[in-house]
């Protein structure tokens, strides 16, 4: 025999070691596929960044029971509050990117933090992929159904007294609290800014007068309105709010160009595969298309999303950039 023909047992091994090779490369395909083919086989968690009973928390149940339906899976709400949305946003962003965890991103958590925090802990636009534009809402302007103040220009009238106000916010970042700091830029005086961990704290403290005012979604506040616990000055943004039309806006008041609207948008991590997105997607825009669920957003002062997804690059790109420029001219703080 040749000394350098191959022996026919490394002939064999050879085919062997490349049938071994071939058959674990079509079963890495096939497990690659296989989420998106078979996804969701379990239920999927979808985290909100704020505590229970904010607007935030209340959307994200109403979108994740209809979208749960549609996925034909549970999609399970759960709580991380704190940080102005940092720590639950900052968990997703590290989250296995397989569609299981998802965020109800705000725009404090992807637009106002990156310009407020030295370092949220992700990068609002390299760490998720949007799943779908869920609505937005102005925020309103309340002070304490007891309160001595009756009208922004009262409220100015305190804020430049020696004593001067303090104002509440769901945390550092949110749109609470860049609204306030914008008031005081447009107002002028003196605004203390008090961030609370959740809203219910801060709007508890603006009933009984432990603080002055506050911005905060309609859904959270109106109640309290119509009962005379608080009075509403105003709404954040430039035209009038679907909750409350007959509030005007601090624009008209001010004749000022004082327009803050928040907003919700879903997403998944970056790296979530576009099978997997595809899935999540069409289930989010087959949940914001059912007229009971734009009518449940619509009661909590949300104006419903009218597309599944948008550009969001160009979308958060601008936001983040009006927001930096607001967190700039406000002098805004973490506290």
């Amino acid at each position: 025999m040749h000394r350098d023909t191959p022996s026919r047992l490394t002939v064999t091994l050879r085919r062997l070691a490349l049938a071994a090779s071939l058959g674990l490369a079509a079963l890495g395909a096939q497990a690659a596929g296989a989420p998106a083919a078979d996804f969701p086989e379990r239920p999927v968690r979808m985290i909100v960044p704020f505590g229970p009973g904010t607007t935030t928390d209340t959307i994200s149940r109403i979108v994740a029971e209809r979208m749960g339906q549609a996925l034909g899976q549970t999609v399970i709400v759960e709580n991380r509050a704190g940080g102005g949305g940092t720590i639950g946003t900052a968990l997703v962003a590290r989250a296995p990117a397989d569609g299981y965890t998802l965020v109800m991103g705000t725009v404090g958590t992807h637009a106002i933090n990156q310009a407020l925090y030295r370092n949220p802990g992700y990068d609002p636009m390299a760490d998720f992929a949007p799943v779908a534009f869920v609505g937005q809402t102005p925020t309103i302007l309340v002070v304490g159904g007891q309160s001595a103040i009756t009208s922004l220009e009262e409220l100015a009238r305190a804020a430049a007294s020696k004593q001067g106000v303090a104002f509440a916010s769901a945390g550092s970042g949110t749109s609470g609290h860049l609204a306030g700091e914008l008031l005081k830029a447009r107002l002028g005086g003196e605004m203390l800014h008090v961030p609370y961990k959740e809203g219910g704290m801060a709007v508890s403290d603006v009933m009984s007068g432990q603080v002055q005012f506050m911005f905060y979604h309609p859904a959270a506040v109106m109640p309290h309105v119509q009962a005379g616990k608080m009075r509403a000055l105003g709404v954040s943004s430039a035209r009038r709010s679907v909750a409350a039309p007959e509030l005007p806006s601090i624009a008209e008041q001010t004749g000022s160009d004082f327009d803050l609207v928040a907003w919700f948008m879903l997403y998944a991590p970056r790296a979530t595969p576009e099978p997997v997105l595809a899935a999540l997607r069409e289930a989010a825009a087959a949940t914001l298309a059912d007229e009971q669920i734009r009518r449940r957003l619509l009661q909590q002062g949300v104006e419903p999303g009218d597309e599944a997804t948008r550009d969001v690059a160009r979308f958060n790109q601008a936001e983040i950039a009006k927001w930096s420029e607001l967190v700039a001219r406000s002098g805004a703080q973490v506290n």
